[in-house]
């Protein structure tokens, strides 16, 4: 009899057809899924990922996989999100994981034969050379679009500022779920968001994310000395510590009245610089219009999102100024290579 553990992935689970003796559902420490199971008699643990918090860090597989037979858990793993890539997938196997799919075949052929080592080990190969690119993406962040741009202090760091244009455009929490995204790529320990002169970042309870004065953040850049450095420039007029700047417009009929009242060259401003249509419910056609009237290029749009949850828009995001690579399994001109065991 098998047991599941689910969250995000709930309803596409209950209809998985298999003998389960125990089906639990919630958001649990990896401590408190070894505390649960571990005296437990089961033939195999289906753990939807979403279930178990931090389930981008690596460190959580790894308490579960020590304190649980590895051999008889099988990784369900959101398809299309940045956890299906060669790089974290190899960090899995490292660790001694190789039992992960992102669809019911790949779920049924696993309870029928765990994975060894063998089956798995070409992604450890792709791995190596997805992190040599993006080390290189790191290196050389000018993209082809050259959208990220050379700093013009002294800093090894990239750095991307946002700023509202519309009141409350949703800077903070698109820079909190920005830094989730990259961390996913680069690691927790290259990226961290400064906002200056606000203390709105502590409701976040992340230590990476920091409050400064306008005086001390070029200071606060250097000292950090972390690869990417976001930062929310708030009221600041002062951006060229940036490698980029995005400004942020909420194209509700309000926010954009009172943001022309206040400043009526709101938008003649913003000519030749990167906006951001945020919260935006506007569809192409929409956008189009906006264009028009506005006489303003949309570099990027983004619906309202849930900041609980990872989006893979924000990847696209991230692909389209030139900081992350396009997918491995794209690059290798085989999209199902990494998951290929599992589709047939």
């Amino acid at each position: 009899m098998n047991v599941i553990i689910c969250n995000e992935q709930q309803d596409r689970l209950s209809t998985l057809d298999i003998d389960v003796i125990k089906n639990i559902s919630g958001s649990f420490a990896p401590t408190e899924i070894v505390e649960m199971f571990k005296n437990f008699f089961y033939s195999k643990m289906i753990i939807d990922v979403t279930a178990i918090k931090h389930y981008t860090e690596i460190k959580s597989y790894e308490i579960i996989s020590k304190g649980l037979d590895p051999n008889k858990i099988i990784f369900y793993l959101p398809e299309g999100s940045s956890l299906c890539t060669a790089s974290f997938l190899a960090n899995l196997v490292n660790i001694g994981i190789y039992n992960f799919t992102t669809n019911f075949e790949g779920i049924k052929t696993l309870i029928k034969k765990s994975n060894t080592l063998k089956d798995v080990e070409h992604i450890v190969k792709m791995g190596r050379t997805e992190a040599s690119v993006i080390t290189n993406s790191i290196s050389n962040v000018q993209s082809a679009s050259n959208i990220v741009a050379t700093q013009s202090y002294s800093s090894n760091s990239i750095v991307l500022g946002f700023k509202n244009v519309t009141d409350h455009a949703g800077a903070t929490t698109l820079i909190y779920m920005l830094k989730r995204e990259i961390a996913s790529s680069f690691g927790a320990d290259n990226v961290v968001a400064l906002e200056i002169d606000k203390n709105d970042f502590y409701l976040f309870n992340d230590k990476s994310m920091i409050s400064v004065r306008q005086s001390e953040v070029r200071n606060a850049i250097m000292k950090l000395n972390k690869k990417i450095v976001l930062i929310d420039l708030n009221n600041s007029t002062d951006s060229g510590m940036c490698s980029a700047v995005f400004y942020l417009v909420e194209p509700s009929t309000l926010k954009l009245n009172k943001a022309i009242r206040k400043n009526k060259s709101t938008f003649v401003n913003l000519r030749d610089n990167k906006v951001i249509l945020n919260k935006s419910m506007l569809m192409s056609n929409d956008i189009a219009d906006f264009e028009s009237e506005a006489n303003v290029k949309i570099f990027f749009n983004i619906p309202p999102l849930d900041e609980r949850k990872r989006n893979g828009l924000l990847g696209d995001f991230l692909i389209k100024i030139g900081l992350v690579n396009r997918p491995m399994a794209k690059m290798s001109g085989n999209p199902g290579k990494i998951f290929g065991l599992f589709r047939r």
